[in-house]
């Protein structure tokens, strides 16, 4: 039942892609490379949701089981994770950030690609 419920999301959230994908003005690589790109902006904010809700789960965790030590600790780590999460999503979205403010290529920007031999 999980597996056809990650299939169905997966389907449904590629589905613009194939649209962007089947443009006739571009080469393979290109579509590709759109694809790409409109998948990962979509993920970064899921990601990090995903990442402030499991660290508010375990602080959720923490605090309701305060006189259980096996469940504090489980609350715990799960906040732990969730700062490691956001901690690197957000790590990562920056250095991207740099890596256009230094290159000069910004979100939406037209780059033209060098042909391939093939």
């Amino acid at each position: 039942m999980k597996k056809a419920g990650i299939i169905s999301l997966i389907a449904v959230s590629t589905a613009p892609l194939s649209v962007a994908a089947s443009a006739p003005d571009l080469t393979y690589f290109e579509s590709l490379v759109m694809s790409v790109q409109e998948l990962v902006v979509l993920l970064v904010p899921l990601v990090i949701a995903l990442g402030l809700l499991f660290f508010i789960w375990g602080l959720v965790q923490f605090i309701l089981a305060s006189g259980s030590e096996e469940a504090v600790e489980v609350g715990k780590r799960r906040m732990v994770w969730g700062v490691i999460t956001l901690f690197v999503i957000v790590a990562v979205w920056g250095l991207v950030g740099l890596l256009s403010q230094l290159t000069g290529i910004e979100l939406g920007m037209e780059v033209s690609l060098p042909e391939l031999p093939f």
